[in-house]
């Protein structure tokens, strides 16, 4: 598993709020959501809380991939790829739930394990 980058890790704690979470079907159809409720789990993966992503979970438990995009301060696009699981129980979820804003249901935590990390077009790890 990869780790993400000082970089990474600099432009995630100034990035904008709103990022795009993508997956693929069955068929290789992409399908993408905005997401804003989302925290580092360490270096090596990303939680986000699932608060309404019927379609995305379809494709997480077909076992898929997936892609968070997040945009740092300066305009540039950090991309990181990855399995990808969810939660309901245990300590991924309650770490989730003990984050997450409580106006939102937080059904579930998904978790995107680094893979990949990308600034732009580069591969960064």
């Amino acid at each position: 598993m990869a780790k993400l980058t000082t970089e990474a890790l600099e432009a995630w704690r100034d990035r904008e709020r709103r990022m795009a979470f993508a997956t693929t079907g069955a068929d290789g159809a992409p399908n993408a959501i905005w997401v804003l409720c989302a925290e580092l789990h360490g270096d090596e993966a990303i939680v986000i809380a699932d608060n309404s992503m019927a379609k995305t979970l379809e494709n997480i438990a077909r076992g898929g991939r997936a892609s968070l995009l997040y945009i740092a301060p300066e305009r540039e696009a950090y991309q990181v790829k990855g399995a990808v699981e969810r939660h309901t129980d245990g300590p991924v979820y309650d770490g989730m739930k003990g984050w997450l804003d409580p106006r939102y249901p937080g059904r579930g935590a998904v978790l995107l394990r680094v893979e990949e990390v990308y600034r732009g077009a580069e591969r960064i790890a």
